[in-house]
């Protein structure tokens, strides 16, 4: 299962952004449904990440945050993968615990998709059962 490409197991379609996004706005819209990262993207290319953690740290370190585009927060420092890389080769990089969402990107940079470390999760759990085990009352109050 690890030598299989990433393209098996890739979201070929995640939420995305452009650089020049509003910060406050992007970062309400974030919050509403639960996304963590994005990948930003520019011309097909990706050029950045912005994660809750770069906006927090943004955040704490500017008494204002007014005028602020998704470009001056943005990580441009990427791992990123191909789709015919091995889902081996992510789960190694998950392992190392700084990242959640890495960029898969063709060789020319263009945009491609995203793996999680949930997607890895999601695909050794199917492999070994073919239904949930968990029930309703696990998660009762």
């Amino acid at each position: 299962m690890m030598n299989l490409e990433v393209r098996t197991i890739m979201n070929p379609s995640p939420v995305v952004t452009d650089p020049t996004r509003n910060l406050r706005e992007l970062s309400h819209e974030m919050l509403a449904q639960g996304i963590q990262q994005l990948p930003v993207i520019e011309n097909g290319k990706i050029v950045g990440i912005l994660t809750t953690y770069d906006m927090w740290r943004q955040y704490e370190n500017r008494t204002t945050v007014e005028g602020l585009t998704v470009k001056d927060v943005m990580n441009t420092k990427l791992v990123k993968l191909e789709p015919s890389d091995k889902i081996g080769t992510a789960a190694e990089l998950f392992a190392d615990g700084r990242f959640k969402t890495i960029p898969v990107v063709a060789s020319d940079n263009e945009f491609k998709g995203t793996i999680t470390a949930f997607d890895i999760i999601k695909k050794v759990f199917n492999k070994e059962y073919t239904s949930a085990i968990l029930y309703e009352d696990k998660f009762a109050e």
